[in-house]
């Protein structure tokens, strides 16, 4: 068995043992953190020559820290938010470190806490009209495949779910009733929230899920992939490209945007705003931990319609219902499987 430094063997029990059974972090925050702990690797091996199994808590200086964070921002092109997130990451690991009393571990302490994070401008969201939320359903071709991805985009419209959040929901998520459906979501930090779709968006899911048999097959995923496997972010973003392309070369005048799966739930949020519909309920609805996050998007629209959430129920829609690679000086338990 493979012996590590103190500093391998604490990051190892950190990454592998403590953010999972004691804090209960989401399967996307654990890659998120690991991801961040390959690349101060890196950075001690590209910029300081010095390998893993020689790296001490000692060499966790400020200034080699503030520099691993400029290099992220600056050599890997990175925005102030991913920075700010390897920061977290870092500042998570050295109050880790310090329960685990580790004296050694003081000076990583003290220098991540003089560190700030770091001030992001405000970048305006980008969402799509309730034209173009049309427009993008019209373009999907009336075939298995096509109504699979139909019956996608309007569930992430509907639900304003995080990519990751449509990938995971099973059939046994969703209680189909007249004319509503109820869907229990998995979201960040291991949370979970219970939502309801409107009528449209509903019916567009329940024929497809009998189309293909799957209606009633409670440990189903909803949304495979073409070969039947667990459909995956990187699906949900090719389907997108792919209807965005074909919308925009049939009303030139719309998608002016640079856009992602993130903006079909930048835009039910945003409607949501505009139909009137309070703050508190959209951070609900939307699975935010703080209300702060749901209020960027009262600054993105510029009417707010006086209606209750039955107003925004009835302009859904008027659609057819029918049919990185790891260093070789990362340690084994570093990689990402």
């Amino acid at each position: 068995m493979q012996r590590y430094s103190i500093f391998l063997e604490t990051l190892d029990e950190y990454l592998n043992c403590y953010i999972i059974t004691q804090k209960g972090l989401s399967k996307n925050t654990q890659r998120s953190y690991k991801y961040t702990f390959q690349l101060l690797l890196e950075f001690f091996y590209r910029i300081h020559r010095r390998s893993s199994d020689t790296l001490l808590f000692s060499d966790l200086t400020y200034e080699n820290l503030t520099c691993f964070l400029d290099w992220i921002e600056g050599t890997r092109k990175c925005s102030v938010s991913t920075r700010n997130q390897r920061l977290a990451a870092l500042k998570s690991f050295s109050t880790y470190a310090q329960l685990r009393n580790i004296d050694a571990s003081t000076v990583f302490r003290n220098s991540i806490l003089k560190i700030p994070t770091k001030k992001t401008s405000y970048k305006e969201l980008s969402f799509f009209t309730f034209d173009e939320v049309r427009f993008l359903l019209e373009a999907v071709e009336d075939s298995t495949i096509g109504r699979r991805n139909k019956a996608l985009l309007a569930f992430m419209y509907a639900s304003g779910a995080r990519s990751q959040e449509v990938c995971d929901v099973r059939i046994r998520d969703i209680i189909f009733t007249t004319p509503y459906a109820t869907v229990i979501l998995y979201g960040k930090g291991n949370k979970n929230r219970r939502i309801s779709i409107p009528e449209r968006p509903t019916q567009i899911l329940l024929n497809y899920l009998k189309e293909i048999g799957k209606y009633g097959k409670t440990d189903e995923y909803v949304f495979s992939s073409q070969i039947n496997t667990h459909m995956s972010i990187a699906c949900i973003e090719e389907i997108f490209k792919k209807y965005i392309a074909i919308a925009r070369r049939q009303h030139p005048e719309y998608f002016t945007g640079k856009y992602s799966p993130h903006t079909m739930r930048h835009t039910t949020a945003t409607h949501m705003v505009e139909a009137g519909i309070s703050l508190l309920i959209i951070k609900n609805f939307l699975g935010h931990s703080s209300i702060e996050t749901t209020q960027i998007y009262a600054k993105v629209t510029e009417q707010h319609i006086k209606s209750h959430i039955s107003k925004w129920n009835t302009q859904w829609l008027h659609t057819d219902t029918s049919k990185t690679k790891n260093h070789d000086n990362c340690p084994e338990f570093l990689k990402l499987k």
